[in-house]
């Protein structure tokens, strides 16, 4: 069983990688056609060919249950094929000997997956989109009509009780994470207005500190609130600072995420802004379901291997390897649209995030038990 295991797992790695670089060298070439219209001044042929390169993360953590799908069908149609199978079978092998060997290579590679999504592929799209608007001298959100809108908890002087809600407005966010043109809007806990500001700039400090350069405010006095001795007073102030410091929860990294593709982001990090939503009473489930998709992903990996192995229990005669691998092809597409499909329905129906996430696996995973169960009986 130990010279069986090594040979089903050289066997499977070769082809899952062969499969793999394969649809990355595609897509690779793809994305690099789209960018070349790009290239121009600044922005080289160097930097767009680097820009792909590190969009490939990304693609391989998506492509993986599909190259573990069709990887897995190859080998499997060619051992039916050279009748291996069935002299492994002759030899005892049972469909649960067979499952478990797939099982100790669907682990690795859903490993393999976990590592991609959750590590390599956010670290290495940050910092593409970063490189680009850097060499190119671009910033977030311009193409925007409004800019770029967060919700924020306003608290008190003391900073121990919240006071109201701040929605904070910039049209841009350069590369360096500072704020352009900035608008706040500061209203208590009745939503009655209380500020207007306005600055030019805001650089993030540490601590959740915010320098705004060249400031205007409009601070609305409570009328009801006033001492009978300041009736005669304005009940609107107006003041124009060279800066100030502004308190919030909100970071450049959240302003980040609010133009970054859910499905681009770690669980981590999709957990936090979730976090951040909730606070501010702000609705979670796009994030929810990205969480939640992103955490039970690899096991996607564990459902399309079982998905291949009914393909060694079919004989030549059942039809050709092209065949079986042009059917593990659609069978991979056919799972990356359901998974996108329910994403959407889910989020319209408002479905647990959980479910949503699930959902697809578990119906692919039915048909691979049923699979399964046919060719046992058959």
């Amino acid at each position: 069983m130990k010279v069986l295991r090594r040979y089903f797992e050289t066997e499977i790695y070769q082809s899952v990688v062969f499969v793999l670089v394969a649809f990355l060298a595609l897509f690779a070439f793809f994305d690099m056609m789209s960018e070349v219209r790009f290239v121009g001044g600044p922005y080289r042929l160097e930097h767009a060919f680097l820009y792909v390169t590190l969009g490939l993360p990304t693609y391989a953590y998506e492509l993986m249950p599909i190259a573990a799908l069709i990887g897995t069908i190859y080998v499997m149609a060619q051992l039916a094929a050279r009748s291996e199978f069935t002299v492994m079978r002759a030899s005892s092998l049972s469909m649960a000997g067979a499952i478990s060997l797939l099982l100790r290579i669907a682990i690795v590679l859903a490993l393999l997956t976990f590592a991609l999504g959750e590590f390599i592929a956010p670290k290495a799209s940050d910092f593409a989109e970063s490189f680009r608007r850097k060499i190119m001298g671009a910033a977030i959100s311009a193409e925007f009509r409004t800019g770029l809108w967060a919700k924020d908890v306003l608290r008190s002087a003391d900073g121990k009780s919240v006071a109201g809600s701040r929605f904070l407005n910039a049209r841009k966010i350069d590369v360096d994470g500072s704020l352009q043109s900035v608008k706040i809007y500061e209203f208590n806990r009745e939503m009655q207005l209380l500020a207007m500001i306005t600055a030019e700039q805001a650089s993030f400090l540490k601590d959740g500190q915010w320098l705004l350069q060249k400031v205007r405010e409009m601070r609305f006095v409570d009328a009801d609130k006033q001492r009978e001795s300041d009736r005669q007073r304005p009940t609107v102030v107006n003041r124009v600072l060279d800066s100030s410091v502004m308190s919030s929860e909100i970071t450049p990294d959240i302003m980040a995420v609010l133009v970054t593709n859910p499905k681009k982001m770690s669980a981590l990090d999709l957990a936090a802004f979730s976090r951040h939503l909730a606070e501010n009473n702000q609705r979670t489930e796009s994030y929810d379901i990205a969480l939640w998709t992103k955490i039970l992903y690899p096991f996607a990996v564990f459902v399309m291997m079982a998905l291949a192995l009914p393909f060694a229990y079919l004989q030549s005669r059942s039809g050709g390897l092209s065949l079986k691998i042009f059917i593990g092809i659609m069978i991979g597409v056919s799972f990356q649209l359901i998974n996108s499909l329910f994403s959407h329905v889910g989020l319209l129906n408002n479905w647990s995030p959980f479910a949503t996430a699930i959902m697809p696996s578990a119906v692919f995973l039915l048909a691979a038990i049923t699979a399964l169960w046919w060719v046992e009986r058959h």
